[in-house]
């Protein structure tokens, strides 16, 4: 049995810590990790910002909507989408970067960072840790960038807590692979009866670990994406020098 892949296929997201220190040498092996991670173009268009001090964790906590497990583990990384560092290059031989003007780059710079969070986590999860990835930081992502003193051309875009577990979380289901895996081009047609499948098993699973207010996958989606989830990421983006319209 191949010991990364059963790594990578028994993740879950824990929301439990223990008042645990990360060795140094760990987190620097866990930070190399997503380092030396692959980059469009050789960009390099992605920076950490680890966050150990404790105001500031708490801090977090707020802005991502009072996820406690922010503050209460001993670290929190926030990948930043940096096209700061690249503009000082391009400037710095003469030249202009336009890049930044077009939505291409933010999706470009948005998938590196996707990469470099699975890095992480993978490493986190190898050295013994538990991790959460934390996408509420762009809930008031202006806060977010006044607090780490991000400059023009950055965006928190997301983040990740680790620390040593406490409770351990449930692995939560999925739905089945014939709604994930399509062969040569998308095939709708078995959806409904993935998605009907999937609906009860995802209630069973709520009421197996407890959790009372848990609804179908359906129902479940719907609260979060039948409003624009975090407004405030568009302002955000366009203050920080970003283009939208190219």
């Amino acid at each position: 049995m191949n010991e990364v892949t059963q790594l990578l296929k028994s993740h879950r997201s824990d929301r439990s810590y223990l008042d645990k220190p990360i060795d140094d040498a760990v987190l620097d092996d866990i930070i190399e990790t997503a380092w030396r991670a692959p980059t469009s173009v050789n960009s390099q268009q992605v920076s950490l910002v680890v966050v150990r001090d404790a105001a500031t964790r708490a801090r977090i906590a707020e802005i991502a909507g009072g996820q406690a497990w922010i503050a209460q583990a001993p670290v929190f990384i926030t990948f930043v989408l940096d096209m700061h560092k690249s503009q000082m290059a391009i400037e710095a031989e003469g030249k202009q970067q336009i890049a930044h003007q077009s939505l291409e780059s933010l999706i470009s710079g948005s998938t590196d960072i996707g990469i470099a969070l699975a890095t992480v986590m993978t490493a986190a999860r190898s050295h013994g840790l538990g991790v959460v990835p934390i996408g509420g930081i762009r809930r008031e992502p202006q806060a977010m960038i006044e607090l780490l003193n991000l400059p023009e051309l950055t965006f928190p875009v997301a983040g990740v807590v680790l620390g040593y577990v406490d409770q351990p979380a449930e692995q939560k289901p999925r739905m089945s692979l014939a709604g994930f895996r399509h062969e040569t081009r998308y095939d709708s047609t078995m959806l409904p009866e993935v998605i009907r499948a999937y609906n009860e098993v995802l209630v069973t699973h709520w009421k197996n670990t407890g959790r009372t207010d848990g609804d179908n996958w359906g129902n479940n989606t719907a609260s979060y994406y039948q409003h624009i989830y975090f407004p405030q990421v568009l302002p955000a983006i366009v203050k920080q020098g970003f283009g939208i319209d190219k």
